[in-house]
């Protein structure tokens, strides 16, 4: 079994959170490296050495070639995270009250 140095000083609970935000659709491979200084490779491995087989195959084939997992390919932008339906609700009459 191949480890990283990385991975090595990762808790049980930063494994947790990298294996959430790896199967999130949303969430690109330079936010895991980020938060936890692991490179796309090193998510990889930390998946195929954490998850069951099956469900790493799964993974892996949800994963590849989605342009939502890199920054670069996305064709999101930053502010991804808002709805698009956002300006309406906040100017909803009901949201005041």
């Amino acid at each position: 079994m191949k480890t990283t140095t990385t991975s090595l000083s990762l808790t049980d609970i930063d494994i947790d959170r990298v294996i959430e935000m790896a199967w999130e659709d949303r969430t690109p491979f330079e936010a895991i490296e980020a938060q936890f200084g692991l490179s796309e490779q090193a998510v990889i491995e930390l998946m195929r050495r954490e998850l069951k087989p099956a469900s790493w195959r799964r993974w892996r084939e949800r994963v590849q070639g989605r342009s939502t997992k890199h920054t670069v390919l996305s064709a999101v932008d930053n502010a991804r995270f808002k709805s698009a339906q956002q300006r309406i609700i906040s100017v909803n009459k009901l949201s005041k009250r």
